[in-house]
């Protein structure tokens, strides 16, 4: 079965009616079963079970054998440039931290691909109390819609020892008293990227920074027959 991201999501959501649903984690060793009550494995065992599921319901897809390379699934079996989803998730109760793309990754991959900043993220919010997980909400959202300016950045990013290490979300959901709020377009962001890399010492002198936007405008439009807005 051939689905949109958006029908993908829909199906989860509206039919299958994920949200709300509660489940747990168990390890089995010898004779001796317990439910994890840690965190650290939630999100990529929720990426497993989803994997699990499409292949249940015969949802057409293609995994990437190297779980570094953006995005994680291709939707559209037959064209590499579409359906294209990156699949997050986080605990609902605190803010969403997870990472949305390695900052200068994401740099190469846009200028390479720039189909790629048309894909989705679809991202699971989950509590987990003793052990039980619940689906608080699920989200199907462009990178400009889950990303937005910090106090210090154009762009949101988490900063080591100076370096821009990986975009980070800003609060999109129930954001009615938050400071800083979502891109309004692709080109919002783009611009703020390119703010950050003039900011960015590692990139401010670069050739590659001057010429980002332009390049990324003409590609895009090359590969997607769409202009940015």
């Amino acid at each position: 079965m051939k689905l949109t991201p958006e029908q993908l999501y829909n199906k989860l959501t509206k039919e299958y009616k994920i949200i709300g649903e509660k489940g747990s984690i168990k390890f089995t060793l010898k004779d001796l079963t317990i439910t994890v009550k840690t965190k650290d494995t939630v999100g990529n065992l929720i990426q497993e079970w989803l994997v699990a599921w499409l292949n249940t319901n015969d949802i057409d897809f293609f995994l990437k054998s190297n779980s570094q390379v953006f995005p994680d699934l291709n939707l559209d079996i037959e064209n590499p440039e579409k359906g294209l989803v990156e699949i997050k998730s986080f605990d609902y109760d605190k803010a969403a931290n997870f990472d949305v793309a390695n900052f200068m990754a994401y740099r190469r991959s846009i200028i390479d691909f720039p189909y790629r900043l048309d894909s989705d993220y679809l991202i699971f919010g989950y509590r987990m109390v003793d052990g039980a997980i619940e689906i608080a909400d699920v989200w199907l959202k462009k990178i400009w819609e889950i990303t937005g300016p910090s106090g210090d950045w154009p762009l949101k990013c988490q900063v080591k020892q100076g370096d821009l290490v990986n975009i980070r979300p800003i609060k999109w959901y129930n954001n009615a008293g938050t400071t800083y709020k979502p891109f309004n377009s692709a080109l919002e962001f783009l611009t703020a990227f390119q703010e950050n890399q003039y900011k960015y010492g590692k990139t401010r002198h670069d050739k590659g920074t001057a010429l980002f936007l332009d390049k990324i405008k003409k590609g895009y439009t090359v590969s997607t027959g769409k202009s940015l807005k």
